[in-house]
């Protein structure tokens, strides 16, 4: 290799260099492809009306606790945060799955407890339902949230630990739009 050419290398990177940014700057840009929103359909929308900040209470009107319900990524999911009266406290993420079209519900609590639920719109309520492990056996869940007059919601919890003979409610609970 001549020593010229090892010289006059770096000069012609730069040169290289030089013609392709000028190239790249003459050349249009092309205009991004608008790609459709995520999580706008018909489905994504079925659970927005838990969303907000609720007083939860039972029948009889004793306070049971507090939910706030929020949308978040854009509209994608649903997190739930509740707080009881008695500082028990739990955390929810909720979505719309558009692959087994249907919703889950992924839920932690302080008392280490997970659910794991899934289902979707039934008879005009959301109904959520799926197996967790218990003492004596498996234990199926059922929860439904019901859009009732004045902009209240009930939601009941119902489990059976013998495939669904006999249900025995665990919570029972009527939301309120908080004033505070």
């Amino acid at each position: 290799m001549s020593h010229a050419f090892v010289r006059t290398r770096p000069l012609l990177v730069l040169a290289a260099l030089l013609l392709a940014a000028a190239a790249a700057a003459q050349s249009p840009t092309p205009a991004p492809t608008a790609r459709p929103r995520p999580c706008t359909s018909d489905e994504h929308r079925q659970f927005d009306f838990w969303i907000g900040v609720w007083d939860v209470k039972a029948a009889d009107g004793r306070v049971l606790g507090r939910n706030v319900i929020e949308a978040i990524h854009g509209g994608c999911a649903l997190k739930e945060s509740w707080t009881g009266s008695g500082g028990f406290s739990g955390t929810s993420l909720n979505a719309w799955n558009a692959v087994a079209k249907g919703w889950h519900q992924t839920w932690v609590d302080g008392s280490g407890s997970l659910l794991l639920l899934d289902g979707g719109v039934r008879d005009g309520k959301m109904v959520l339902s799926g197996e967790s492990p218990g003492n004596s056996g498996p234990v199926k869940n059922e929860i439904s949230w019901e859009r009732l007059d004045g902009g209240r919601i009930r939601q009941v919890w119902r489990v059976t630990r013998d495939g669904g003979k006999t249900w025995q409610t665990a919570f029972d609970g009527i939301y309120e739009k908080s004033k505070s």
